[in-house]
Order: C-alpha cells, then structure tokens, then sequence
C-alpha cells in the first residue's frame, strides 16, 4: 500500500490518478487532494474515496468546500500544497498542478527525501538543476509522468548516461501538422485545442500547436537524464504509439510503444521498481497501419527553437522562457491575442531577459519567473484585443 498526496486532482493527469486509485483499492490509499478551483470535483473524488484532507488553491472555492463537506480537513491558498506535499503521511506525490505554482511542492516534497511522481514539468524547466542538487542530498527521487521521459526512464532502467549516444523524444506534430503555416496566426482557440491523439490540459495543448511543449521537453531531458542539449533530439511521430527512443553508442535503439493513455505513465510512476498487472487499454500492433517519423519542420515550431536557445542561455532563462508562454497562452485561451502573436511574445520577453547565472536559489527563480510575466503583459499591451 502506497500512501499518496495528489495535487492537481481535478485535470486530466489528476483524474487519471483517481482512476488507478479505483482500480488498485489494495495498493493506492490517497491521503489527501488538490485543487486549484474545482471545489465541486474535489469533494466528489473526496467523498468517493474517503480521502480525510483537500486543499484548494483559490479562497471562494476552499470557503465553498468548507460549507459543502464535513468529513474532512479542508486547507486554502498556495502554501496548502506545500503542506500537502510535506506531510509525513504521504510517501508519493504525484505533482499534476498546472504552470509555475507547482514548483514550490516539488521542492517541498523533495526536501522531506520522498518520492515525486511529477506531471508539472514546469519543475524541471524553472529549477532542474535545483531540484536535483535536492535529490542527490535527501535522497528524494523525480519520477517523470511525462509519457515521453517516462519512456526514456524504461529504456535507460538505470543504465549509465555513458552508454547513451542519444535521446529521442517523439512529438505528435500537434493539430497543424500538415496545415499551411502562412495560415496559422489567426487560428482560433477551438481549433488550437483539437488535438489529434491526446486528451490533455489546455495549456499543454496550445504548447502541442507551437511546439514549445517539446523544446521544455529537451530541457526537463538535461536535467532528469544528465545529458548535454547536443545528445537531445526530437522526432515527429503523428501516430503517437511511440513515445521515446534511446540509442546508445554500440546503435542498437530502444523504444518505448504503448497506446496515447496518461494512466501508463503515471501507473509506472507509482508501482516501479515494479510492474503492476492492469486491464488498461493494449497495443495492437496487427492493426496498426503504419508508424512514420519525420525531422521538425523549423516553420512550424518556433517553440521549440525559443526553448533551444533558453537552454543554451541557460540560469533564468529556461524559468522566464517558461512564465512568458504560461501567460501568453492565457491570453490567447482568452483571445485577448492572437495564435500568431504568442511565440513573439515569447520571444520579445526571452531577449529582454539577463539570465542569472547559477549556483540559483528558489528565490532568484522565483524572482525571474515574476518578472516574466510582468513583461509578457507589457509586450502584449499594444496587440491585446479589447
């Protein structure tokens, strides 16, 4: 039986936790919750599996909780992760909180030495090199939820970086793989959201259309694997079946296949060094009509490049690269800009920026990840839609 705080309940990576909990009754005993604002779904999920404390990140919401749900322990605000992710009866935390706001946890979570099922790549992408100096010192372990670094780590199983002469994620090409990019700045946020082969957040999925997803992607690889940026590559592969490949230096590949489902990843999460028997959904490869791969077209993912170059900056970059995009798509979810204004936003911001260089504190990343976001929106003022 593993005892597990999870954060981010309420989204899709959330849900997909709450399903496994239903499945495996016997070995996932969820100890607590959170939510950003969805007190609704909290109390239900709270209420069905008898989990004694929720916490929600937004006041009304935690107040609506209060009033709704009496069996329980009911904790507000943003410290209310950290006191989830800390607390002595959690063994596991699965980190599925959306955007920078999920750092803080992880960090927490890390220094009590416990292990980090993470989903909120933004972590590794804001603080990598922090959060494994963390690891390395309380013996805390990161467990990517990611299904493209999840299949990464069940290709390596622990084998040295040494033997590795490169990684390969795979990206999906997003819902404008084969569609003009002379057309693309006016997309709209419906057919931004159409994504082909996964059912995921909406943030993740606008990232998908720019391809920046798969540049924090490259990032969170550095600082999970230890490998340079020049031993990191990407492959578009529209099938999605799969999700990494690992060459190592005698060339023999390895790769991870298995159906587009999150519940694969995050289930291997939380049961390695074991493998769980599962009735979740299985590969038929006599039916699969083809699995194709092609190199990034560069006019179709400015992202990835920006994330390319914030890697290469390095020290803050990579946290303002980050908070740029997360308020920048916001904008745009709330067509405030345009599909086509949001990577030169991005970019705009990322140029402005004078990283800082490491050894970083939580602070000073912190610090650029505020100052991000605040420039964003003054980049954005003149072409915001009223």
């Amino acid at each position: 039986m593993i005892r597990v705080a999870l954060l981010g309940a309420t989204g899709s990576i959330g849900t997909a936790a709450l399903d496994l909990a239903r499945a495996y009754p016997d070995r996932i005993r969820l100890v607590s919750m959170a939510a950003r604002s969805n007190d609704a779904a909290l109390v239900r999920a709270a209420e069905e599996l008898r989990v004694p404390r929720i916490a929600l990140v937004d006041a009304e919401a935690a107040s609506r909780a209060r009033a709704a749900w009496k069996r329980g322990e009911v904790l507000e605000g943003e410290d209310a992760l950290i006191t989830l992710a800390e607390e002595d009866g959690a063994d596991v935390v699965v980190n599925a909180v959306v955007g920078g706001i999920g750092l803080k946890p992880t960090v927490a979570a890390l220094s009590k030495g416990k292990r980090v099922a993470l989903a909120n790549k933004e972590s590794v992408v804001l603080a990598g090199e922090l959060l494994t100096s963390i690891a390395k010192r309380t013996g805390g372990v990161l467990i990517p939820v990611d299904s493209e670094h999840s299949a990464v780590s069940q290709c390596l199983r622990e084998r040295p970086v040494s033997e590795v002469r490169r990684i390969l994620l795979t990206a999906s090409g997003g819902p404008f793989l084969r569609r003009d990019p002379a057309t693309l700045a006016d997309a709209t946020p419906e057919e931004v959201l159409n994504h082909p082969t996964w059912a995921m957040g909406q943030r993740i999925t606008v990232d998908c259309a720019t391809l920046i997803n798969k540049g924090f992607e490259v990032i969170e690889a550095r600082w999970l694997f230890g490998l340079p940026p020049e031993r990191l590559d990407v492959v578009i592969h529209p099938q999605s079946i799969v999700h990494a490949m690992v060459e190592f230096t005698d060339g023999s590949v390895l790769a991870q296949l298995s159906v587009p489902d999150m519940r694969l990843p995050l289930l291997y999460a939380l049961s390695v060094p074991d493998r769980w028997t599962s009735k979740l959904p299985r590969l038929d490869l006599a039916n699969l009509a083809s699995l194709t791969f092609v190199s990034p077209d560069p006019a179709r993912c400015p992202g990835r490049t920006l994330a390319r170059r914030a890697l290469d900056l390095g020290g803050t970059a990579p946290a303002v690269l980050n908070a740029a995009d997360e308020e920048a798509v916001r904008l745009f979810l709330d067509r405030k800009i345009r599909f086509g204004d949001l990577m030169p936003l991005v970019e705009e911001v990322l140029r402005a920026h004078a990283p800082l260089e490491a050894p970083l504190t939580l602070e000073s990343i912190l610090e650029a990840d505020r100052w991000a976001r605040g420039r964003l929106h003054e980049a954005a003022a003149p072409t915001s839609r009223k």
